[in-house]
């Protein structure tokens, strides 16, 4: 048994190294077309399973920064961990998660940060435009499909409205430029290392917190987070699971004000993301944690307010969803090969949370941490749910960015010595996707 256990996390790692391999590797090779990207602006070195290409970078602005961050990170971010209070530990977190993002995305000079969401797919051109958000909800369906008169872009197209209407805030507010709104974007997602970080404690799990700490700094998920749409939901996802965490642990008007919120929270997550109701599946893991299911009928309640409220507003998601499916088939996905993309996809998501994401699942076992071994379980389950719909063939290094901080939680697990030299295998993960890869977010 005790053999079997010390051989987990290498055979973890194996697994996750000879996915990536071969996903990189079969296309190529066989002349395979995955179509990672649309088929019509075809890239001469695209690199599927990612959405990108090869473009290796010998030195960026943020180069030398991002090989300091990560080196200090690796050597100090361990003890800090372990010997912080909590409170200058979230603080810390939350600088050191800041400056990643910030470093990684800089290797690109100023346009890592405001190429993506200027770009005519995403959000920002749209929220530009809009002039009435009544309008705006009461027209939003009938502009997703491909042929529809003015149909929205892709970004749009492909999630309900409450995605949309933050960009819309953002230029109403002044910060509607490409740079100010992925600054804003970076600044808010930094804070979902901090919010897992909460959730755990709350749980009664701090030791394991701590230890998952540098982990949740220091991701390769950096690389895909920094002015992504999907790392912003990612983050009230976490702030949502955080809040009913907290308020499982409470009771009176406490419980109700957290359960409130994390309705809240959850329910704009189900308007941004058609695929964030399988976060359903960790606050069920949360509340079972807890020993709780006291703010479940309040939770449930606020969320399904949200949805509601955008319902009343003219936006009802359920009659949206299925239009938005016609809409996914009718254009590349009709291309994109399930033979491939079903463990491709798996791929990419290794590709994203590093490849110590393997060995962290590979010692998952009842017996372990408790909490650790549940949350990051009800994670695996939402990617594999996510992966076996047939909704979320490619960019998935992208689209399950909400998932990723809860399967690296299992790092916790690894034994002391895999913790410290993995944590470098994952700061030179990053460094390496970010230096040779085109990523495109």
């Amino acid at each position: 048994m005790a053999t079997t256990r010390a051989r987990a996390p290498w055979v973890g790692l194996g697994v996750a190294l000879v996915l990536v391999a071969v996903a990189f590797a079969v296309p190529p090779l066989t002349g395979w077309e995955v179509w990672s990207r649309a088929p019509r602006s075809v890239v001469p070195h695209e690199v599927p399973p990612l959405h990108g290409w090869w473009e290796p970078k010998l030195l960026g602005p943020g180069t030398v920064p991002a090989i300091v961050i990560g080196l200090l990170g690796w050597w100090y971010g361990p003890r800090l961990a372990e010997r912080l209070s909590w409170g200058r530990l979230l603080l810390t977190s939350y600088v050191g998660s800041l400056a990643w993002l910030l470093a990684l995305a800089l290797v690109d000079g100023t346009d890592g940060i405001s190429r993506t969401l200027g770009s005519r797919y995403e959000y920002l051109p749209s929220a530009r435009a809009v002039t009435d958000v009544h309008a705006l909800l009461q027209g939003y369906v009938d502009r997703i499909p491909l042929d529809a008169t003015d149909a929205w872009p892709t970004h749009p197209a492909g999630h309900p409205p409450g995605a949309l209407l933050f960009f819309v805030a953002l230029v109403r507010a002044h910060l509607g430029g490409d740079l100010a709104a992925g600054l804003v974007v970076t600044v808010l997602a930094a804070t979902t290392a901090v919010a897992v970080l909460v959730t755990v404690r709350a749980l009664g799990a701090e030791p394991a917190a701590r230890r998952a700490a540098p982990f949740l700094v220091l991701t390769p998920a950096a690389v895909f987070m920094a002015v992504s749409a999907d790392a912003l939901f990612g983050a009230l996802a976490a702030w949502g699971l955080a809040c009913l965490a907290l308020g499982a642990r409470s009771s009176g008007r406490r419980l109700v004000a957290w359960s409130v919120l994390a309705g809240l929270l959850l329910g704009w997550c189900v308007m941004s993301s058609y695929g964030l109701p399988l976060l359903g599946l960790i606050a069920v893991a949360v509340l079972l944690l807890a020993r709780s299911w006291w703010p479940l009928p309040v939770a449930a309640a606020s969320a399904l307010a949200v949805v509601l409220g955008f319902a009343a507003a003219g936006f009802a998601w359920w009659e949206a969803f299925p239009v938005l499916r016609e809409r996914y088939w009718d254009g590349i996905a009709a291309d994109r090969p399930a033979s491939y993309w079903v463990w491709g996809d798996l791929a990419a998501l290794v590709v994203c949370a590093g490849p110590l994401v393997g060995s962290g699942l590979a010692v998952l076992r009842r017996g372990s941490d408790r909490v650790v071994t549940l949350l990051a379980a009800a994670a695996a389950a939402c990617v594999l749910v996510a992966d076996l719909s047939g909704m979320s063939k490619a960019e998935v290094e992208r689209i399950w960015l909400p998932f990723v901080p809860w399967l690296l939680l299992a790092t916790a697990l690894l034994p002391e010595r895999w913790r410290r030299w993995g944590l470098l295998l994952q700061v030179v993960w990053a460094l390496a996707v970010q230096q040779l890869l085109y990523t495109t977010w």
